[in-house]
């Protein structure tokens, strides 16, 4: 009898196991098959369409990189409200628009491997991207520049500087601004554009929490892999060459 209980819990066992992968492959599968169909692709910026963190790297280039990258690690981690490490961090650097404007020469943002070519594709198949970050438009811009994307498809922080230059705060009425942010921004351009299914990418859990309003979330860990945000992912990627080649089974 002992053994017949045994062999019962281990084929119980066995089929949960199997019944949970199925159930996994069934949800990335899900998510595969609405970015083949999106009508709108939302992509982060910082540590996904470019290498690194823009406020670190601002951050860094006014001397107080130290204080704020873990700072930084804890808002992406979900750890602290947005909104709040992002003014925290803001006090910190305070730069000036020289400074800011003098980064983007001498330290152009970085591309990752592979995302202008995600873009053109998308655009080759009439599928409207946005660039929706808690970075900065200032910088930003120049990505949305580099990627022929519009800036009125555009949605980033705003700095704010005084009539000399000097740092002045923050836009915080900016959606981008608060946590959630990217949740409004995609409900916006359902309620503006019609859209029915649109597909937010990035590594945060500022990413993680717009689905919903999105239809779908791929989590990306092409730059920085974020334990909280894999876990969560129904389709986890780590290049946008993945994200090429799903778009080819069309």
């Amino acid at each position: 009898i002992l053994s017949e209980l045994c062999t019962s819990a281990c084929s119980c066992l066995f089929r949960g196991c199997i019944l949970t992968t199925l159930l996994s492959m069934t949800t990335a599968a899900r998510t595969q098959e609405l970015f083949r169909r999106a009508d709108a692709v939302c992509l982060d910026v910082d540590s996904t369409v470019i290498r690194e963190e823009g406020i670190d790297e601002l951050a860094k280039f006014c001397g107080v990189g130290d204080a704020v990258t873990e700072m930084t690690r804890n808002a992406m981690g979900g750890s602290v409200s947005f909104q709040k490490a992002l003014s925290d961090r803001l006090s910190i650097i305070r730069c000036s628009r020289e400074q800011v404007n003098k980064l983007i020469t001498d330290h152009p943002p970085q591309l990752t491997p592979g995302v202008k070519e995600l873009v053109e594709k998308l655009h080759q198949r009439s599928v409207k991207v946005f660039l929706v970050s808690g970075g900065f438009r200032c910088i930003v811009e120049h990505v949305a520049s580099q990627l022929n994307i519009p800036l009125h498809h555009v949605y980033a922080n705003r700095l704010k500087f005084f009539f000399n230059g000097e740092y002045a705060g923050f836009d915080e009425s900016q959606p981008t601004a608060q946590s959630g942010g990217k949740g409004r921004v995609i409900s916006m351009l359902k309620e503006e554009y019609g859209f029915g299914n649109i597909v937010m990418i990035g590594d945060g859990a500022t990413d993680l929490e717009a689905c919903p309003p999105a239809s779908a979330f791929i989590g990306f860990g092409g730059n920085v892999v974020r334990q909280q945000v894999k876990e969560k992912s129904s389709w986890y990627v780590t290049s946008f060459g993945e994200l090429l080649k799903e778009l080819e089974k069309i």
